[in-house]
């Protein structure tokens, strides 16, 4: 495993965590609501970089999506 996948593996398993504990729900719950995301494709994606990007910020872009229906670029 590349440390690149390591990274991955690591965000996801906190991103996991917080929908859990922020949603209360179950982790098999949680794990289909992400990994059928857009965020979760981005994040996966070695290209984007996302992968070098903290867990907490990974799920505020994930939370957007969820809210937006998909990931838009916010404005600063």
């Amino acid at each position: 495993m590349s440390k690149q996948e390591m990274l991955v593996e690591f965000c996801i398993q906190d991103i996991i965590e917080f929908i859990v504990n922020d949603k209360n729900i179950d982790y098999d719950e949680a794990m289909q609501l992400f990994y059928t995301s857009e965020t979760f494709d981005k994040l996966n994606d070695i290209e984007t970089g996302l992968y070098l990007e903290s867990a907490a910020y990974i799920y505020g872009i994930f939370l957007d999506e969820l809210k937006d229906g998909r990931i838009i670029q916010k404005e600063l």
